[in-house]
């Protein structure tokens, strides 16, 4: 007897199909119309207040910020010590006047700065030097050493509107110009330099 074998057949599968590049397709074509100018402004707008605001944001933090207790402001006055080569080391004549000086700067009415005069200890060496300093505008100049101190008391005459303060061993001796001040080189010698400074400072 035959047997008739019944095959099974299966049933086809439903054909599955990703929407992602529809999805794509469809928004390439917003892109490409009207939609697509509508889209891009839209963007352009929100980047313009992203970037406003953190701008804006910046600004106020700059703002906000407290000032550096270390800064300090000065009045537009300078005070400009003149010294030999050793300039303002441990030890150099000039080491306690420009400690004077700092301190009479404390208070911010004037700037001070030194310039020690290299070569040979002439008059006619630290002269350019010393022009130097009154081309600069140093409304004060304080001159330590024998040389200094003369090329100073010599350009004061020709140097009304500066101030010269003069340190010497020869305090005293002889008659200067009206706005030279003298002061004897000594322990004593930073702190009077201090309180000129600061009188003239504070006079300007």
């Amino acid at each position: 007897m035959k047997t008739r074998r019944t095959w099974r057949t299966r049933a086809p599968k439903a054909e599955t199909r990703s929407t992602t590049p529809d999805v794509l397709a469809a928004a390439a074509g917003m892109l490409r119309g009207r939609a697509g100018w509508a889209v891009g402004s839209v963007l352009v707008v929100l980047l313009g207040l992203l970037g406003a605001r953190l701008v804006s944001g910046a600004v106020g933090d700059e703002r906000g910020t407290p000032p550096d207790p270390r800064s300090r402001a000065y009045a537009d006055r300078d005070a400009c010590l003149l010294t030999d080569e050793r300039g303002i080391v441990s030890g150099a004549p000039a080491a306690p006047l420009w400690e004077g000086m700092q301190r009479a700067s404390a208070d911010g009415r004037v700037r001070v700065t030194y310039v020690p005069v290299m070569g040979e200890r002439t008059v006619a060496n630290a002269r350019p030097f010393l022009n130097g300093l009154v081309q600069r505008d140093c409304e004060i100049v304080v001159a330590s050493g024998p040389a200094q101190v003369t090329a100073a008391t010599e350009a004061a005459a020709k140097n009304g509107g500066v101030r010269f303060v003069v340190v010497d061993e020869g305090a005293g001796a002889g008659e200067v110009p009206e706005n030279v001040t003298r002061i004897a080189a000594g322990e004593k010698a930073g702190g009077e330099v201090e309180a000129v400074v600061a009188r003239l400072a504070a006079e300007k």
